[in-house]
């Protein structure tokens, strides 16, 4: 009984550390922006820069272009990429961007550079840039007979328009959203005006949720703090508001619509906030991220009355549905991580991660799927088994592929593209990342770097010219 309530509650603990520290500013803008994609950007411009007869130079640029601008991780990302994949992108500039946005968006390129040095950042990017196109290149020619039928019926219909300038603002200000929740810049860090508020009982409060979510720092188990309690209670509100405020919209709006939204902004003002307990009670900071966020959600405000009623109620709609098909799917996984880390213990990875062999850059990234790191969180981890002595060749293994797999990432991208194209995908992804490690750990360990650049480019040219004798062969 003690084991399976050990089991049980790290589960919940991972949920709850999940949910209170990193859904809201992060994966909540994503819905929405994914809702507005899927309802006020016309199908043809999608077709256009991202679909597959698009130049691949400029799909598969476009696609990572964007993705490094998203400071997001491989959950957050899945309504965006679920957003794209619907609205005619193609297969391959889709992955490309479902891969490069966790892997190498600038903050946690730049994150990597100053916790584990250039090298790492400079690996990561390089590797990230040519895995990410090729696997997304690999899968547009594997799966390319039911991209077509995919697609038949969406280019037929079709529209020739372009992107109206109030769409784009109005996404942009989704964007703005989304990084000043997530980025880590200075600005956004200055405290504005701190206070004070006296409660006395606070300090038990958070005493008690330590005792029933404690931090360990060997598994990622961030805990949870009092304001992470309250914004997995502001959450539950939310949620039993907009299942009649947003879920039923397309019928119209009714009152439940603007408490939904308003509890919305207020829970993500409230989430940029710091708020730490103190003896006497609860401080209260006011930080240049908190203004950000309020900024830009109210700035919606004005540009959503400039759209017709019907497009609002189709974003409001399309980003309840995708809250509906990813969010059980990303609840389901999380606890599930939390149980398989009662299982898998760190020091076992470490034991057969210190060198750089086949087996040492598999167990690399099989951790970095069943120990899954919400987005940076496996920055510091992996300088923390750098320092026990894990392998670097392995380390970047991890690095590749934490970001990318999860098992609440692999149910959800089944969900959006099928289970044969979601697990070719990750079936690539491991691969990938092994070769990685395997590749900057024989750097590391002096290889010749023309050597290993030879090798890398024989690669690249075995992989191409088998690719291109898989299309020759299907248009002849």
């Amino acid at each position: 009984m003690d084991w399976l309530i050990t089991v049980v509650q790290s589960g919940l603990a991972s949920l709850a550390s999940y949910l209170a520290a990193h859904v809201l500013l992060c994966l909540v803008p994503a819905f929405f922006i994914a809702g507005g994609l899927s309802a006020l950007v016309p199908q043809q411009s999608i077709i256009r820069y991202l679909g597959p007869d698009a130049p691949k130079w400029m799909s598969y640029s476009a696609a990572a272009g964007a993705g490094s601008l998203l400071a997001v991780c491989s959950c957050t990302i899945q309504p965006l990429f679920a957003g794209i994949y619907k609205k005619g992108a193609g297969l391959g500039p889709a992955i490309t961007f479902l891969f490069f946005a966790p892997a190498a968006n600038i903050l946690a390129l730049s994150y990597t550079g100053v916790a584990l040095g250039a090298d790492f950042a400079i690996a990561r990017i390089l590797l990230a840039l040519s895995f990410g196109i090729g696997i997304g290149m690999i899968m547009a020619v594997l799966f390319r007979t039911s991209e077509v039928a995919r697609l038949a019926d969406s280019q037929t219909f079709a529209g020739g328009e372009g992107v109206s300038r109030k769409v784009l603002l109005f996404l942009g200000t989704l964007v703005a959203l989304l990084i000043a929740g997530t980025l880590k810049l200075d600005f956004l860090k200055a405290v504005v005006f701190s206070t004070a508020l006296s409660w006395p009982g606070a300090a038990g409060v958070q005493q008690l949720l330590d005792s029933w979510v404690p931090v360990n720092a060997a598994t990622g188990a961030e805990g949870l703090s009092l304001q992470g309690a309250l914004l997995i209670a502001l959450l539950a509100v939310i949620g039993a508001t907009a299942w009649q405020g947003l879920g039923k919209v397309d019928a119209g709006f009714n009152r439940l619509t603007p408490i939904a939204l308003g509890l919305v902004v207020a829970t993500l003002a409230f989430a940029a906030m710091g708020v730490q307990v103190t003896a006497d009670g609860i401080s209260l900071t006011v930080t240049g991220r908190t203004l950000a966020v309020i900024v830009t959600s109210l700035a919606l405000l004005p540009q959503a009355r400039r759209f017709d009623a019907w497009d609002v109620q189709q974003w409001l709609w399309e980003t309840w549905r995708f809250v509906k098909m990813i969010f059980p799917l990303l609840v389901v996984g999380v606890f599930l991580v939390g149980v398989i880390r009662v299982f898998i213990q760190p020091e076992w990875i470490q034991a057969v991660a210190g060198t750089n062999t086949l087996l040492a850059n598999m167990a690399g990234v099989v951790f970095g799927v069943f120990m899954y790191f919400p987005t940076l969180v496996e920055v510091p981890i992996a300088k923390m088994f750098l320092s026990l002595g894990m392998h670097p060749g392995p380390l970047i293994a991890y690095l590749m592929a934490d970001p990318e797999l999860s098992l609440q990432s692999i149910l959800i991208t089944s969900a959006i593209i099928g289970k044969l194209k979601a697990w070719t995908y990750v079936g690539l992804v491991a691969l990938f990342s092994t070769l990685a490690g395997l590749t900057y750990g024989a750097w590391v360990d002096g290889t010749s770097a023309l050597l290993l650049g030879v090798a890398v480019a024989a690669f690249i040219l075995l992989l191409s010219s088998a690719l291109h004798v898989i299309e020759t062969r299907r248009k002849a």
